[in-house]
């Protein structure tokens, strides 16, 4: 009986100091996991933004609520927002895409410095690329979402401070309008913004004008015709196969032509890099 006691005893401190670790480890990774987004919008300054830009309209698209995510360099998920009164209000599908869009925009953009291509692809610069017959065909198919992470958690925390995806690597390609990267005033590459809920088309509209907003926007090129990571509506359907086809490479369909036509204006309306600059002082 002695040794038996003696056996529990020994299992059950086991068990606790092995628990005690486990979440002092998880204590230490929130921590780092909380230091890593900083440069990266906050909660209250992505919500008023993304509100602001819904609200105010002129987006082309469905005028619907919207949700966004903000992701740090290593994909990591920073903060998720939408604009309804209850996350409800908003496509409740689209949660999971914004933090798709923003893991997709930050994995495949590029800091300034670097070798060949040193600059951001948006979502939307994506699409043409991964139809059949294109260069990057099955990409979308490459980087899972972790789906433990997109539906844990309580959903009454959806899209807010809380939101369960915080702290978690969402993991995801998306390959339509809505996904932008994320460049501070120095031009330094941060992470990557999604933004859903809409059109593919609005989503990019909205994300772009939201970065703007945020002075996110430095980027050092891009492969649009105004050398930033615009939407390129080039996109055509090739009678032969039934494909569609981009004259540039890196075209994405039309939705309407509202979003067709404020979206040819963005460079111009809410221009990137130093354009930007000299537009925030004026």
């Amino acid at each position: 009986m002695i040794h038996r006691t003696t056996l529990i005893g020994v299992l059950v401190s086991t068990i606790l100091c092995s628990a005690i670790s486990t979440i002092s480890v998880a204590d230490d990774h929130q921590k780092s996991n909380a230091n890593s987004c900083s440069g990266i919008p906050g909660y209250g300054a992505l919500k008023t933004a993304l509100q602001a830009v819904v609200n105010a309209g002129g987006n082309g698209g469905l005028g619907n609520d919207m949700w966004a995510t903000v992701v740090n360099r290593d994909g990591m998920v920073c903060n998720v927002v939408f604009t309804g009164d209850d996350r409800g209000d908003q496509w409740p599908g689209s949660r999971v895409i914004s933090a798709q869009k923003a893991n997709t925009a930050n994995a495949f953009s590029r800091p300034n410095g670097v070798i060949g291509f040193a600059g951001p692809l948006s979502t939307a610069n994506l699409y043409s690329a991964v139809q059949p017959g294109g260069s990057l065909f099955g990409l979308q198919e490459s980087n899972p979402v972790y789906a433990r992470a997109a539906y844990q958690g309580s959903a009454a925390s959806f899209g807010q401070p809380n939101d369960p995806l915080r702290g978690e690597r969402i993991g995801g390609v998306n390959v339509f309008g809505g996904g932008l990267a994320l460049y501070n005033a120095a031009g330094v590459l941060l992470g990557g913004i999604g933004v859903s809920g809409d059109t593919s088309c609005t989503d990019h509209i909205v994300a772009w004008k939201v970065r703007y907003a945020l002075n996110l926007d430095n980027v050092p090129s891009g492969v649009s015709p105004t050398g930033d990571d615009n939407m390129i509506n080039d996109v055509t359907v090739d009678p032969a196969t039934g494909h569609t086809v981009s004259a540039g490479g890196f075209g994405h369909p039309t939705c309407d032509a509202t979003a067709t036509a404020v979206t040819a204006n963005l460079p111009t309306t809410n221009p990137t890099g130093a354009a930007a600059a000299a537009a925030r002082r004026r």
